[in-house]
């Protein structure tokens, strides 16, 4: 492991930590106070939107998690490959339903509106965050469509959020997107929050001396264009090639060398 090596605790770019430092970037800060405005102001359908790699479905995870420290029921779920009743089982699972495996379609959507019901007779706002939104099939999307336009009227607080790339969001159609309130663009880091990820994460992990040079930062960011997950993916990598070549820092040199031989991190 190239953790004792370079005088860490844990590995900088994997975890828990990861998500810890994404959320303390000004994009992921800007995305989750516009989701909070979400459901503060009981707005309907949001959109958060992305490059592959930029964070979207860690930002969900962390505002599912600040909306049950609210005391809010939270639905959560990725809708890549699911079928209409495995979405609306999903759902009621998570609506705390223990629904049945072999339940229909029409029952799983009945049991999720009469608690939907009595969630608004409660005065609770019910937040659903629906993940990779923009793979999902048209028969999935027309159920999220159908419960975007359940009960829309004052009294009711629930807010979708749908989550996916900026250039495969038309993949949603357009009933969903005129129902949209807001849209939520994750942007790349920019050189500074490239630098200052890298550098908060290996001294959070336990660096006491600096392991990339300026030069490597500099080169790192520009090979992934600013992309977070693709940040981790090739620091872990220079790290872990840094370690076994015995080098005293990581420099511009080694960063390109792992970019293109280990080919880890695509452009």
């Amino acid at each position: 492991m190239y953790r004792s090596y370079w005088g860490l605790r844990e590995s900088p770019f994997r975890g828990s930590l990861v998500m810890q430092l994404f959320q303390q970037s000004p994009t992921h800060e800007e995305a989750l106070a516009r989701l909070h405005f979400l459901v503060d102001n009981h707005l309907r359908l949001g959109l958060l939107m992305g490059p592959s790699g930029s964070g979207k479905s860690l930002v969900m995870e962390a505002f599912a998690a600040q909306m049950q420290r609210r005391g809010l029921p939270v639905v959560k779920i990725n809708l890549l490959g699911l079928e209409p009743s495995e979405m609306l089982w999903n759902m009621a699972a998570d609506l705390k339903l223990n629904p049945d495996t072999s339940a229909s379609t029409a029952c799983l959507w009945r049991m999720t509106v009469d608690r939907l019901t009595e969630f608004r007779y409660q005065h609770l706002a019910t937040v659903v965050l629906l993940d990779d939104a923009d793979s999902a099939n048209q028969q999935v999307l027309a159920q999220v469509a159908r419960l975007a336009r359940y009960d829309c009227s004052p009294e009711s607080h629930m807010t979708l959020v749908l989550a996916g790339q900026s250039e495969k969001m038309k993949h949603i159609g357009d009933e969903l997107l005129e129902l949209v309130q807001l849209r939520i663009d994750l942007e790349p880091w920019n050189p500074s929050d490239t630098e200052h990820y890298l550098k908060s994460s290996l001294a959070e992990a336990g660096s006491k001396a600096p392991v990339f040079s300026q030069s490597a930062i500099d080169r790192l960011h520009e090979l992934t264009r600013g992309i977070p997950r693709r940040v981790s993916q090739l620091a872990d990598l220079a790290l872990l090639a840094g370690a076994g070549q015995n080098l005293p820092q990581i420099d511009a040199e080694l960063v390109v060398s792992v970019y293109h031989e280990l080919g880890a991190v695509e452009a």
